[in-house]
């Protein structure tokens, strides 16, 4: 079976076609910068512009950088302060008309590797960091996800002289 896999960034919106039996891209990737401010209506259109990229009209599998909770955000993460509480598939739907399945993007990185990679078959404990414009994490316990972890969050403040912090809970 194939998907459009999106993964929506602070800097750039990537996809591409995948197969869910392989793993393997089908097709070239495509990436669109985030649009600033990455509110939800902005970044909806950019996801918008990327099925239209594809002439899609299937499923959507979208990896997203801040905790879910049934497909709703909790926070606004590095994108927009006024992502919090949004129904994240709901809005690309009504976007779109395509479905999406979506995931916290460093558990979606890490359910690539639990399925595909080096944790594949692996007993225990699995993390996975990611490393971009922001840190992400995911937990894996015997194959299993232990979803939203975010063991690690860099914030930006604005002003003053523009100092960077991070915050681990």
């Amino acid at each position: 079976m194939e998907v459009l896999g999106i993964d929506i960034g602070g800097s750039g919106i990537k996809g591409a076609i995948v197969n869910t039996d392989t793993g393997k891209l089908t097709s070239e990737r495509h990436r669109i910068p985030t649009p600033k401010p990455a509110t939800p209506d902005a970044v909806a259109e950019t996801i918008k512009e990327m099925i239209d990229f594809f002439d899609w009209k299937g499923s959507v599998g979208c990896g997203f950088p801040t905790p879910l909770q049934h497909g709703r955000c909790q926070s606004g993460g590095n994108l927009h302060k006024t992502w919090k509480d949004v129904q994240v598939d709901t809005l690309f739907l009504n976007k779109t008309g395509n479905r999406f399945s979506i995931v916290n993007d460093a558990d979606a990185a890490g359910l690539a590797e639990i399925h595909f990679g080096t944790g594949k078959g692996f007993d225990g404990t699995v993390i996975m960091i990611t490393l971009g414009t922001g840190i992400g994490s995911g937990l894996f316990l015997d194959g299993k996800l232990l979803p939203n972890t975010e063991f690690g969050h860099v914030m930006n403040k604005q002003g003053g002289m523009g100092k960077t912090f991070t915050q681990i809970f």
